[in-house]
């Protein structure tokens, strides 16, 4: 993994392209902050701000420049001088113009990754005889995107997208069995959460972490989870039971969420969800994607460190000087990576984590 002595974090750098060109010396030179915002749980984002006021021509600037339309595709690498790395593609969605009284009028353009292309309609359609995993595949290539996808396992007889956008549809296929949806650039992922492996970095407290709240907490977490169905091609009930020891990796913790919580409350209970299934392989896979998305909420933080590039979402971050109980991986569920010409670069996050 880098290590922030690596590189020179005195020179932080941005560049941005749009339409396959680099931004205008003149207009980055009005530059007031840019951030990317990443977020395995909502579409992937940037901004810039400028000023957009000449005061040599007493007029406004940039608004009207062509490099700034819509559907313009777009750019944004951070980092340092010999560190820099693209953290944004897709395209300009909209622009916004504020005219203050008694300060210049300023522009900030925005720009989601293609993602958000699947939220342009609603639909409804059936699925048939297909995997979680080949809906995917499918849903991808309808918007001309190259999938990336893990085998979910589970052939599912007839599943309906009913009156939802494929974003949503994707999202709650993906959600129901712990797995996430990614878009880098034109390849769409849909793979499990990565939050087992090695970590990509680490962050240490009052050298590169300069800012972290963590939160703890046993509500919420239990022993098991229970989904109970009906199987109308047998005429039987199907249930399907996950139980603490399911959670997967622990994340370099030793005690569990659904554990802790049974040693606060002895039999700490469980939730039982009625859920239409078709047969017994899909209620396992459900129970085991929401045991695992439930323990994953046991601890919670988010916090602020020097401009790291390689932090990003969907990846482990290993996190140290926070006591034994707080130290150790997270699983990154967003980032805001932030540069302003004038105090340079940093990075926000959110994580989490299934156990201490």
């Amino acid at each position: 993994m880098p290590d922030p002595r690596d590189f020179d974090t005195l020179t932080p750098e941005l560049r941005v392209r749009i339409a396959d060109r680099d931004l205008p010396v003149e207009v980055a030179a009005d530059l007031i902050v840019a951030t990317v915002v990443d977020d395995v749980n909502a579409n992937g984002m940037f901004n810039i701000s400028l000023y957009c006021w000449d005061e040599i021509q007493t007029k406004v600037k940039w608004i009207d420049d062509d490099i700034f339309t819509e559907g313009n595709a777009a750019e944004v690498q951070m980092g340092y001088r010999d560190n820099l790395e693209t953290l944004f593609y897709g395209e300009i969605t909209g622009l916004e113009s504020e005219f203050p009284a008694e300060a210049p009028p300023t522009l900030t353009v925005r720009g989601y990754d293609r993602r958000h292309r699947l939220t342009a309609r609603r639909k409804t359609r059936t699925f048939l005889g297909m995997r979680d995993s080949e809906i995917a595949n499918q849903v991808a290539e309808d918007w001309s995107l190259r999938p990336e996808v893990e085998d979910t396992g589970v052939i599912l007889d007839y599943v309906i997208q009913h009156n939802q956008t494929d974003l949503e549809f994707l999202q709650g296929r993906a959600q129901r069995i712990g797995y996430e949806i990614v878009v880098e650039d034109r390849t769409l992922y849909f793979r499990r959460r990565r939050n087992d492996g090695s970590a990509v970095l680490t962050l240490r407290r009052e050298v590169e972490l300069l800012d972290f709240h963590v939160r703890l907490t046993t509500v919420g977490q239990v022993e098991e989870i229970s989904i109970r169905g009906w199987s109308p091609k047998n005429k039987e009930e199907i249930v399907a039971r996950t139980v603490t020891g399911s959670e997967g990796s622990l994340m370099s913790g030793s005690n569990s969420g659904p554990a802790a919580a049974r040693q606060v409350v002895r039999e700490s209970g469980s939730v039982a969800v009625d859920q239409p299934v078709q047969d017994q392989s899909e209620a396992d896979q459900l129970a085991d994607g929401w045991f695992r998305e439930m323990a994953l909420r046991h601890v919670i933080g988010e916090g602020m460190c020097i401009g790291r590039p390689d932090l990003r979402a969907g990846t482990l971050v290993e996190i140290e000087g926070l006591g034994q109980r707080f130290s150790g991986s997270y699983y990154v569920t967003s980032t805001e990576h932030i540069y302003r010409p004038n105090t340079g670069y940093r990075t926000a996050f959110t994580v989490r984590r299934n156990a201490t």
